[in-house]
């Protein structure tokens, strides 16, 4: 039998398609705010690759800040309830979201994981998005705060290697500053490169695992958690 062959996008096609997707994902990322707004949830969207330390550092976080407010978590990974099972821990609300695959979460699946969670009793809301330093930067979920880790291991060039995703954050946190003596991490190099892409994004080096370096970053939330309840 013979088959038919099937003609391949255009470069062209596969531009508008995107450029389609993209258009979509904004219109529904300005109902998520929307409903942010009228909920007063303050929702932060943590990127970073696999083993950055975006739990750990979520865990001791939480940790820092749970006798001021309530907190709430939404963990996406493709598969698996490992991170979820050790928020809980922390007394935290956190439910699992599995993504069917996909290497990003989007705005619409954000907000029906908000839906199904529940906004009632919180005042700040985690997204720990997929482990992938590409995908989640071009998706606005609608999150008030983008947040990014760098970890120490993974090296000063990557805000070469992957600008959107230091372009699109307003925070990056240089995670595993403890290992700093066995790793060639050069952070001076890192922030002029970070700084050259983003000249208005917060860097906080600190350690997750230590403490180290942790306050400044937990007064930056509270300062901007207290600023977007008296713009709304």
């Amino acid at each position: 039998m013979k088959m038919e062959k099937i003609p391949s996008l255009t470069s062209e096609e596969i531009f508008e398609i995107k450029t389609d997707i993209l258009a979509d994902n904004s219109r529904e990322a300005e109902e998520v705010r929307k409903l942010l707004r009228e909920k007063k949830v303050f929702l932060i969207n943590l990127m970073g690759s696999p083993g950055a330390g975006k739990t750990s550092l979520l865990v001791r976080t939480i940790e820092a800040l749970k006798a001021e407010y309530r907190i709430g978590v939404m963990e996406a990974d493709v598969d698996g309830d490992v991170d979820s099972l050790t928020i809980r821990e922390t007394g935290a609300r956190v439910i699992q979201l599995h993504t069917g695959g996909s290497c990003h979460m989007d705005a619409d699946m954000t907000r029906k994981g908000m839906e199904r969670m529940g906004l009632q009793d919180l005042d700040i809301l985690f997204l720990e998005n997929i482990g992938n330093l590409v995908c989640p930067a071009e998706f606005d979920v609608g999150a008030n705060k983008r947040v990014m880790i760098l970890s120490v291991p993974e090296g000063d060039d990557k805000p070469l290697k992957y600008p959107l995703m230091f372009q699109v954050s307003d925070c990056l946190l240089i995670n595993k500053t403890d290992v700093k003596p066995v790793f060639n991490f050069d952070e001076d190099a890192c922030r002029k490169r970070v700084y050259g892409l983003n000249k208005d994004i917060k860097i906080f080096p600190l350690s997750a695992k230590s403490g180290d370096g942790f306050e400044p970053w937990i007064d930056y939330l509270r300062t901007e958690v207290s600023a977007w309840r008296k713009s709304i």
